[in-house]
C-alpha cells in the first residue's frame, strides 16, 4: 500500500478502510498514513441515515474527505458526503499512479540493497513533499534530473531512481484474471462467502470483485504472467478446498494487458 508521512491536511481526500461500526460512527484506518480516523453518522450521506450499516461496510475501502485533524492525538475526522464523484475518480486515478510509483520505488530499493520502508524515508516521502506525489517526481528523475538535485536529492539517488523507472517501463505489466464460483448451503451462506473471499483477499493481496451470484472475479497484476497464472491457480485450489457445506470452483480466464 502506498505510504505517506505525517498527517493529512484538512480538505485532503484519502483512502480509508472501515474497521468497526457503532450506531453513530465508523472507525477507519487511513491506509496511506497508517493512522485512525472516524466518520460520524451525520457525515455518511447527504440525507438522514437511519442505519449506518446500510451505508458503510466493515472491511470495505472508501475515499473520504478530511474535515478536521487532531494533531496531538493523531486522529482524523472524515466525511463521505462532502466528496463529489469527480473527486473520488481523481483520487482513484492518483492512487493508480502512486501504486506504479511504489513499484518503481521497490525496484530502486532492491538496487540500493535497502527495504521499501527505507526507500520511502530516503526519497519517497521527499518526492511527495516537493511534488505532491511520487509519480511527478519520478517523471522529473527521467526527464529533468537536475530538478530533483536542486531540491537536495543526491545525484546518485536520482540516477538509481531513473534507472529503476526505465527498467519498470520496459516490463509490460498485465492482469491475470480468474473467476470463482462459490456458494454455501447454510442459513449464513452470504456471511460465509464474505468471510471466505475476504480471507483470500487479505492473505494474498488479491483484488476480488462481485460479478453476479455465485460468481466473483479475481485479479492479480504481474510482470511475469506465466508464473503468476500458475501461482494464482495454486492459491485458489488450496483455499477453495477448505470450503465445507458448500460448493467452490474456479476458472483461470487468462491475461489482460494493462
Amino acid at each position: 500500500m502506498v505510504k505517506r508521512s505525517g498527517l493529512p491536511k484538512e480538505g485532503e481526500n484519502v483512502l480509508v478502510t472501515v474497521k468497526s461500526l457503532t450506531p453513530n460512527s465508523a472507525l477507519c484506518m487511513l491506509d496511506e498514513y497508517g493512522i485512525e480516523g472516524m466518520i460520524h453518522v451525520s457525515e455518511v450521506a447527504g440525507k438522514w441515515v437511519r442505519d449506518i450499516k446500510k451505508h458503510v461496510k466493515v472491511g470495505k475501502q472508501y475515499v473520504a474527505k478530511v474535515i478536521n485533524v487532531d494533531e496531538k492525538k493523531k486522529f482524523v475526522f472524515l466525511s463521505l458526503k462532502r466528496l463529489s464523484k469527480k473527486e473520488k475518480e481523481a483520487k482513484m486515478n492518483e492512487l493508480k499512479k502512486e501504486q506504479k510509483s511504489e513499484k518503481i520505488l521497490n525496484l530502486f530499493a532492491k538496487k540500493m540493497g535497502i527495504s521499501l520502508e527505507k526507500a520511502y524515508e530516503l526519497v519517497g516521502f521527499k518526492l511527495q513533499e516537493v511534488y505532491g506525489d511520487m509519480y511527478e517526481g519520478i517523471e522529473y528523475a527521467l526527464k529533468q534530473p537536475e530538478h530533483l538535485i536542486k531540491h537536495g536529492i543526491s545525484k546518485d539517488i536520482v540516477n538509481a531512481l531513473a534507472e529503476a523507472a526505465q527498467e519498470f517501463i520496459k516490463k509490460k505489466e498485465v492482469k491475470i484474471k480468474a473467476e470463482i464460483r462459490l456458494k454455501f448451503f447454510t442459513p449464513d451462506g452470504i456471511e460465509r462467502i464474505k468471510q471466505t473471499l475476504l480471507a483470500i483477499k487479505n492473505k494474498y493481496n488479491l483484488s476480488i470483485k462481485y460479478v453476479s451470484a455465485p460468481r466473483y472475479l479475481v485479479e492479480i497484476r504481474t510482470n511475469n504472467p506465466k508464473v503468476a497464472q500458475k501461482e494464482l491457480a495454486r492459491i485458489l485450489e488450496e483455499e477453495l478446498a477448505k470450503v465445507k457445506d458448500g460448493e467452490a470452483e474456479f476458472e483461470i480466464l487468462g491475461k489482460e494487458n494493462e
